[in-house]
């Protein structure tokens, strides 16, 4: 087997071991957005992230990490799209963002015009 073989099956090998890893770190983000759009009565548009950023960090032992911020969509009435960033440390949670949002109004009670 010639080295220059050997070298491209290598970068193949890692390109799929990062396209792997990077589908699964998406897999976790989506998982705590739809966990935290849950609990706050919100609902996630479209199950879909949208990946803008990747750059590296060192975490607090020193080790290299990537760090990735996704973006998402959400709905607090059903009538207006929000903006929403999530941010991952390696496969930790570091940030979640939303934009300002209108919650949705209750029903009046029939009570007031007693």
């Amino acid at each position: 087997m010639s080295l220059s073989l050997l070298f491209w099956i290598t970068v193949v090998i890692a390109l799929i071991s990062f396209w792997w890893q990077s589908d699964q770190v998406k897999h976790i983000a989506l998982t705590h957005v739809y966990r935290y759009c849950k609990a706050q009565n919100l609902q996630l548009l479209d199950q879909s992230m949208v990946l803008r950023g990747v750059w590296p960090a060192r975490d607090e032992q020193g080790s290299l990490k990537l760090r990735r911020r996704y973006s998402f969509e959400f709905t607090s009435t059903g009538e207006a799209r929000y903006q929403g960033t999530v941010e991952l440390f390696g496969n930790r949670l570091q940030k979640l963002e939303l934009e300002a949002h209108i919650f949705p109004e209750h029903s009046p009670t029939n009570t007031d015009h007693l």
